[in-house]
């Protein structure tokens, strides 16, 4: 019959240093393992975000262009057809979630009119906030063909032209604060010089 090992503060420290040490090697295995699938799954969410909002398109050219509100850079997938640019899929985000960042893809059309949107990544409340989706419901489909210059990116609560989700005004809010950064990056660096 095998002994039992003395309590003491060594055996206790030691115990406990193996079995921390065996965790963090099965984490760290895990998170390897997983990094590369968690990886190609966000780059076909993009690739499918872009194509959801904009035109029909057969090659696309990415810049950053800084972001006149924030001390950030948006990216903007370029999309042409042949030689005519037919949009552009600007990846944007806003911090004032009811949950934290939400994180768009706006689809805007050469003259900074608004294509579509499609919601990449958020935290909001499912039932309410989370009503952004297209797959949730129809709300956001009403920034479609909208030009920010005329239809005032705020929620009508403040002055703007947004329909707020029921029972999830800061969401609403949020989602057209997005929007707004996508479009004052797109007038402050390309305003006027899109079809040049």
């Amino acid at each position: 019959m095998a002994s039992k090992r003395e309590s003491n503060f060594f055996n206790m420290v030691s115990t406990l240093f193996l079995v921390t040490a065996v965790a963090a090697l099965s984490l760290g295995g895990v998170y390897n393992v997983t990094k590369g699938p968690i990886e190609l799954a966000k780059q076909k969410k993009q690739e499918e975000a872009i194509k959801q909002v904009l035109p029909e398109f057969d090659r696309l050219e990415q810049k950053r262009l800084k972001a006149p509100d924030v001390a950030d850079s948006l990216l903007f997938n370029f999309a042409y057809k042949g030689d005519n640019l037919v949009g552009m899929a600007v990846n944007t985000f806003t911090n004032k979630g009811f949950s934290g960042q939400i994180k768009l893809m706006i689809g805007l059309l050469p003259d900074g009119t608004i294509n579509n949107t499609s919601v990449l990544e958020h935290k909001e409340t499912p039932g309410l906030g989370d009503k952004m989706q297209q797959n949730k419901s129809d709300w956001s489909l009403q920034f479609n063909g909208q030009h920010p210059s005329v239809f005032k990116l705020k929620v009508k609560k403040d002055g703007g032209s947004v329909d707020a989700i029921t029972a999830a005004t800061i969401s609403s809010r949020a989602f057209a604060d997005a929007v707004e950064r996508a479009y004052n990056t797109y007038e402050t660096n390309l305003g006027g010089k899109e079809n040049e």
